[in-house]
């Protein structure tokens, strides 16, 4: 009888069959339709954002006189003009100061509406729209009519006049002028961080306010020791926008004031303007572009850096 090896020995590897693996694989199509999702938004930045910015650092090392035709190459010379501007410590002094007093009022008054319209009462959701529908008013609208307020004989005085005061030219003086222009720009942008300030309030656990009052902790001292560090995400958040925003303002000089009287209302962006649209100096307008950008950038980046000493959560 003739026995049967039943050992199972190696396997001998198939020659293959010369099928090439498909290119379409499962990975590929995720990877395709995530490149298709992000695409539109990788062009607009690109087109938008990037190509300006290189073509605005390659305007400022010329002159372009768009009358006469001219395109010269002038190297650093508009950089040079920027640093020997005698006007631009005005400017720079106008910008700060509404810079300054708009994020210091905007964010104040945001956070104390806020925290009057957490509290249960009846009436909060038409003081909320009341407060935010500003915000979604048109820009050059709200402007001009306040400008027709603010004007020497407008509404603003006619009020004053009625309990005996006689109001200023709001928009003429040299002390009013700039106050009344940051004034109306809080009153336009107060509602959306006031929203954001109210949503972040929310958010705090009612616990941590009842432990303190237990403790014997006064309502003041709650706000400094549990809400102000709870939402410091959020005022981080909304003085990045608030700064960035103020540093940008075009509309409200252009309409109310024009950038006076004198400079003291002209701000970098209206200055900006002048010198590109104005005066057709397109060259050193892209050096003052280039000089904007840079402060923006570097208030952005030094707010963000000094998060991790005062925003809760953050090391």
């Amino acid at each position: 009888m003739t026995r049967t090896d039943t050992r199972v020995g190696p396997v001998e590897a198939r020659p293959t069959l010369g099928r090439a693996r498909p290119f379409w694989t499962s990975r590929r199509r995720d990877q395709l339709t995530g490149y298709l999702f992000v695409a539109p938004q990788l062009l607009g930045s690109a087109v938008f954002v990037i190509l300006p910015l290189i073509l605005v650092v390659w305007y400022s090392l010329h002159e372009w006189n768009v009358l006469a035709g001219t395109f010269d190459f002038v190297g650093t010379d508009n950089y040079k003009a920027v640093a020997e501007d005698p006007n631009l410590g005005a400017v720079l002094r106008a910008t700060g100061l509404f810079s300054i007093g708009l994020v210091v009022l905007n964010l104040g008054l945001a956070l104390l509406l806020a925290v009057l319209l957490n509290q249960k009462l009846r009436g909060t959701i038409v003081f909320r729209t009341l407060f935010f529908s500003p915000v979604v008013v048109s820009l050059v609208a709200w402007t001009i009519v306040w400008g027709f307020l603010l004007q020497d004989n407008g509404g603003v005085n006619g009020l004053l006049d009625r309990i005996g005061v006689d109001g200023p030219n709001w928009l003429r003086g040299e002390g009013t002028a700039m106050l009344s222009v940051i004034v109306v720009q809080v009153f336009k942008n107060v509602g959306l961080n006031m929203v954001l300030f109210l949503a972040a309030l929310q958010g705090v656990p009612a616990e941590l306010y009842e432990a303190a009052e237990v403790d014997g902790a006064s309502r003041m001292r709650q706000f400094w020791r549990i809400t102000v560090p709870l939402i410091s995400p959020t005022i981080l958040l909304t003085s990045i926008i608030t700064v960035v925003g103020s540093l940008q303002v075009f509309a409200q000089i252009a309409v109310l004031t024009q950038g006076g009287p004198g400079t003291s209302t002209t701000v970098l962006v209206y200055y900006l303007y002048q010198q590109a649209f104005q005066f057709h100096h397109f060259g050193y307008g892209a050096t003052l572009s280039i000089l904007l950008f840079v402060i923006v950038l570097a208030l952005t980046v030094l707010q963000w850096q000094m998060r991790k000493r005062w925003v809760f959560h953050e090391s």
